[in-house]
């Protein structure tokens, strides 16, 4: 969904912020470098690269950073094992920092590092860190759908009302992610049900978050389950305001799972336990200034404390979330089965 003149906004707001031109990894004028770690990102590039790169500008690190889904990165990961280049694993959701976890290949990130953000945003084992959070939402379309008419629960959208109505992006990370917390709140029968009903319910599949919510602000798709920052990234792309888009977002309420909180989070791997430098790039990213950052630009929550959020969405411990560990996120493989096995996914 990003688009290049989003990356330059980026660019932009980090020199304004530090002062600093940003210079671009593995270029030319990194070359003196004598230090570099090389970073898996199951992150976007274009969110991700200016920040990168601003911390080797300041630093003297290199980055290597390697792109892509975050489920196939993390998978990568585990097939590689101890044999892995990777130093730093840049997570899209806890599920996959979880299963990264589970595997025994990260290090255990000092106290210092881990106390900066609330146990709810991190792993109980210190293995990996939240660095923004991120609410599930329903996305609709104000003229399409009254906000009565709203379900009240993501499992209603099975329901006849909704046939052929629902966009939902199976591939995606925080997508599996909430399929996972279905398992972990009320089981796998319960997550089998609601794939197998979503389905059979002729559901709109999309590659992402930020195709479902371009449909649902024109009109051609009634609701979608997404992320909520998408809707403050759209809006920065079309020079305007959250308020004034076609698209609103609804918040699930009573500890629904439709209403899961997520974090973007990182691990040091094991190899680079004694790593410095991969060490900098955690402190960097809950740095206040880069926390700041997510929050005005992409509309993601800090999770750093003390740290204000984006405007446009309830404050992040005002949401009424489900009761679900973000450590117990770690079933990756056996979601992505399920997926599958429900017909969502070829």
């Amino acid at each position: 969904m990003r688009s290049p003149r989003r990356t330059l906004a980026v660019a932009a707001s980090l020199v304004m912020l530090f002062g600093v031109t940003l210079t671009a990894c593995g270029g030319e004028d990194d070359t003196s470098a004598e230090k570099t770690i090389t970073v898996y990102s199951g992150r976007s590039e274009d969110l991700v690269k200016p920040i990168l790169d601003k911390f080797s500008a300041d630093t003297g690190i290199k980055i290597d950073a390697r792109y892509g889904n975050t489920a196939a990165t993390a998978t990568q990961l585990l097939e590689e094992g101890d044999k892995s280049p990777a130093d730093v694993f840049f997570s899209q959701d806890a599920g996959a920092l979880g299963a990264v976890a589970k595997k025994g290949l990260f290090a255990v990130l000092p106290g210092e590092v881990t106390a900066k953000v609330p146990e709810t945003y991190r792993a109980k084992s210190g293995e990996w860190v939240g660095v923004t959070a991120r609410a599930r939402v329903l996305v609709y379309n104000a003229d399409k759908v009254k906000e009565g008419d709203l379900p009240k629960s993501v499992f209603d959208l099975t329901k006849p009302e909704w046939k052929g109505k629902v966009g939902v992006a199976p591939t995606n990370a925080s997508f599996q992610a909430f399929v996972t917390a279905i398992t972990v709140q009320h089981g796998e029968a319960k997550a089998k049900e609601f794939l197998a009903g979503l389905k059979a319910n002729d559901p709109q599949v999309r590659d992402g978050n930020g195709a479902i919510l371009e449909e649902v602000d024109a009109g051609t798709l009634p609701v979608g389950l997404i992320n909520h920052y998408y809707l403050g990234e759209l809006a920065k792309e079309r020079g305007t305001t959250p308020d004034a888009l076609k698209a609103k977002l609804h918040f699930f309420e009573g500890g629904d799972t439709g209403a899961l909180v997520n974090v973007a989070g990182v691990g040091i791997l094991k190899k680079a336990a004694d790593n410095a430098d991969a060490r900098a790039l955690v402190d960097y990213l809950l740095s206040p200034e880069v926390q700041a950052l997510f929050a005005t630009e992409t509309s993601e929550y800090p999770v750093v404390t003390g740290i204000a959020g984006p405007t446009y969405v309830p404050a992040l411990d005002a949401l009424d979330v489900p009761a679900v560990d973000l450590n117990d996120l770690d079933q990756l493989e056996a979601t992505i089965a399920l997926i599958k096995d429900s017909g969502l996914v070829p």
